[in-house]
């Protein structure tokens, strides 16, 4: 009777899917950093499908929506998929997936292995954790190990790292190549938010790419006009300037661009990206 009920109890717990236990537990990590969502990644077809908008926010890719169709871009790859459908283009290239994109509440879910490995990341399966790591940024054969992000206040100010990957190589890109025409320094600039000069600037923020050991690799603040004066007598002053402090050169930059960083920065610091090394705001 035992060995009868034991059997049966088996074939019970065998017969129990096996994913959905896994897609209840199942982490996903990028670089190191737990991801969260308000959606859990799901296993279809022994594959893991995760929400667009978690795996595209940190491995840095931009995401166009168009119909059914879903567009990923990030620098050379374009990367296309379609709801319901098991055929995707990279490239231009067209490549079968072994489960189809699809939509549940209100989320698309593609497949992360997928995803990752199109954009030059490493996938790892461990337990139930799934390991994301993508490509680090190199800036003259050194490997960047974080961006620290320094901003000051009427009193105090808040210096913090971000640590992932994409985030910091996409930043330094919005930099590199937002660059204007090259000008020469301002009469003044600074911290300070106040100057009785006109054509005076005050720094924003400042954004250093830090080696393994700390070190500033590259440097850039990013300057806005400061607007004591009437508005006739600032005609012809750029809004906002950056200088690459490294080579002590100063250039044009858009107010799009530096708003592109400052989405970065905040999307960095919603999905646990973000450590702060201090803060003397008060």
């Amino acid at each position: 009777m035992k060995k009868a009920f034991f059997g049966f109890f088996l074939v019970i717990f065998l017969f129990i899917p096996s994913s959905t236990t896994y897609a209840a537990e199942s982490q996903i990590k990028v670089d190191g950093v737990a991801i969260a969502s308000d959606v859990k990644p799901e296993i279809k077809n022994k594959r893991t499908m995760i929400p667009l908008r978690v795996i595209s926010e940190n491995l840095g890719a931009r995401v166009e929506w168009s119909n059914s169709k879903v567009i990923l871009t990030k620098s050379d790859m374009k990367v296309m998929l379609t709801l319901n459908s098991s055929t995707a283009e990279k490239n231009g290239k067209k490549m079968l997936l072994d489960v189809k994109p699809y939509m549940k509440n209100k989320r698309i879910f593609v497949p992360l292995r997928f995803i990752a490995e199109t954009f030059g990341c490493n996938v790892n399966y461990s337990n139930f954790a799934v390991a994301v790591n993508t490509e680090p940024l190199f800036i003259d054969g050194v490997q960047v190990k974080a961006l620290q992000h320094e901003y000051h206040m009427t009193l105090g100010g808040v210096v913090q790292q971000i640590n992932g990957n994409a985030y910091n190589k996409t930043i330094y890109n919005i930099f590199v190549k937002n660059k204007g025409k090259k000008v020469e320094a301002p009469a003044d600039y600074s911290w300070r938010g106040t100057s009785d000069t006109l054509g005076s600037y005050y720094k924003n923020a400042q954004y250093d790419f830090l080696d393994p050991k700390g070190n500033s690799l590259v440097r850039f603040d990013v300057y806005s006009l400061f607007r004591s004066f009437p508005s006739e007598p600032l005609t012809g002053y750029p809004e906002i300037l950056i200088h690459d402090v490294s080579k002590d050169e100063w250039y044009l930059f858009s107010d799009t661009a530096n708003r592109s960083i400052e989405e970065l920065i905040y999307t960095a610091e919603k999905n646990g990206f973000m450590k702060v090394i201090s803060n003397t705001v008060v």
